[in-house]
């Protein structure tokens, strides 16, 4: 279970929320003993008040018995102490008990009232505060501070506050943790599940893919890629089955004209040996066609860039091959500006333009026409081959550069192939747009 993601990042929520958690304790606690000290400051301002009350009545009647010692009481008592006097020889002056009950009937019932709103703490022992007057001991006063009921009340308040936080938001700090924990995960798992589909041959495998986010955006990549290697692995199986079917061909017939002349039935003479020489040729053929393919797709390592002037360029090509088109009766315009020029090989160059060529001559009738123009952007050259022929199915068009994908019987299927993986290796783009019945345009970009 700890190798468990979500589990991990449950743990990781926790984490964060327990400090979260305990941070407010320590604050809690920090400015308790923050409260208590200011509290524990004013005890001893207090004390130094009463014990300064008492000197300065000593002072002013030069004896304990005075008529002021009870107020002087009654008034410590106000301040939260209760109080017991002693003279310089240690003899109970006097004590709260005493002054209370000294105290008229009405004026007794108030003071009680009041000063039970104080809490007072039995096993608290008396504080001893030394009184002198003119640098000699005149006496002695015990006091023990008697808390209000309201700090008591702001400690235990926030000491329950404190507990329902901790078990409220501590709780509901679990919960979100491992709401999101999941929600987090869940994708990782599923895009975990579709890629071990993958890895064992299930490339229908897919994810849902919501959000715009970094996991949404992952999951929809996910999807893209599934499915081009979906294609890709389609195409696999139907391109060994073509290379299997033309190789076959040959093969066979080649080991059937063999057979028959092992067995008798037909005559070593010239004309079948000739029957096996061109089945050999078209062995041959395809054979040099996948090496061509295999060149081109290896081309960008021995790329040989010059810079081309493309209207003269183009020009030398429509001249070698105009005779076939105009023995098919089918026009080849070229539309190209004088300055326009790109930086390829050649010679590459001239084989992707001889093959766009030879598939628009071969899909379009006589009375055709094949245009190639050529323009450029900022940063590319565009050359476009544009025919009025027979077009292709929408179904083929995104299998029209795969290898041995054949629109027709004749050829190997190899030629768009190649152009693709010789513009590639210029760093280009080709791309094709076509209607049935409307002809087809191929459109070459080049970088400059």
């Amino acid at each position: 279970m700890l190798k468990r993601l979500w589990f991990r990042v449950l743990l990781i929520l926790v984490s964060v929320s327990a400090i979260a958690l305990s941070s407010a304790l320590v604050v809690r606690e920090l400015m308790v003993r923050d409260f208590r000290g200011f509290l524990e400051g004013q005890v001893e301002d207090r004390a130094s008040w009463i014990t300064t009350s008492l000197e300065s009545t000593y002072e002013k009647y030069g004896a304990w018995a005075n008529p002021e010692i009870i107020e002087n009481t009654i008034w410590a008592l106000m301040l939260g102490f209760e109080m017991r006097l002693y003279d310089l020889h240690g003899t109970f002056v006097i004590g709260t008990e005493n002054a209370v009950n000294m105290l008229t009937p009405l004026v007794k019932k108030r003071i009680v009232a009041i000063s039970s709103l104080r809490y007072r703490d039995e096993a608290a022992d008396f504080q001893p505060y030394a009184l002198f007057l003119g640098g000699k001991e005149i006496g002695r006063v015990d006091l023990r501070f008697m808390r209000s009921q309201k700090e008591l009340f702001f400690i235990r308040r926030s000491n329950r506050l404190l507990l329902l936080s901790l078990l409220g938001m501590g709780g509901l700090a679990v919960v979100l943790s491992v709401i999101f924990s999941k929600k987090l995960t869940n994708p990782v798992e599923e895009l975990t599940r579709a890629v071990t589909g993958i890895s064992e041959g299930d490339f229908s495998s897919r994810v849902a893919a919501s959000g715009s986010d970094e996991i949404g955006r992952l999951s929809a990549a996910f999807n893209r890629m599934a499915h081009a290697l979906e294609l890709q692995e389609a195409l696999r199986k139907k391109m060994t089955s073509n290379i299997a079917h033309e190789l076959r061909t040959p093969v066979s017939a080649i080991r059937g004209e063999l057979e028959g002349m092992i067995d008798g039935l037909i005559p070593i003479d010239q004309e079948h040996i000739q029957s096996l020489h061109a089945e050999i040729g078209r062995f041959k053929t395809i054979i040099e066609g996948l090496e061509e393919l295999s060149r081109a797709e290896a081309s960008s390592l021995d790329l040989a860039k010059q810079s081309i002037g493309l209207r003269q360029f183009l020009m030398n090509i429509n001249a070698r091959y105009g005779k076939m088109f105009m023995d098919k009766g089918v026009s080849l315009d070229l539309r190209c500006d004088e300055k326009i020029t790109v930086h390829a090989d050649p010679d590459r160059l001239s084989q992707i333009m001889i093959n766009l060529l030879n598939n628009a001559l071969k899909a379009t009738d006589e009375g055709g026409r094949v245009v190639v123009s050529v323009g450029e952007t900022a940063q590319s050259i565009e050359i476009q081959v544009a025919d009025t022929g027979h077009g292709i199915a929408a179904d083929d068009l995104p299998f029209i550069f795969e290898r041995f994908f054949k629109l027709e019987r004749d050829g190997l299927g190899l030629g768009l192939a190649i152009t693709r993986e010789l513009v590639l290796a210029h760093g280009g783009t080709i791309t094709v747009q076509s209607e049935p019945g409307r002809g087809a345009s191929f459109l070459v970009t080049l970088p400059k």
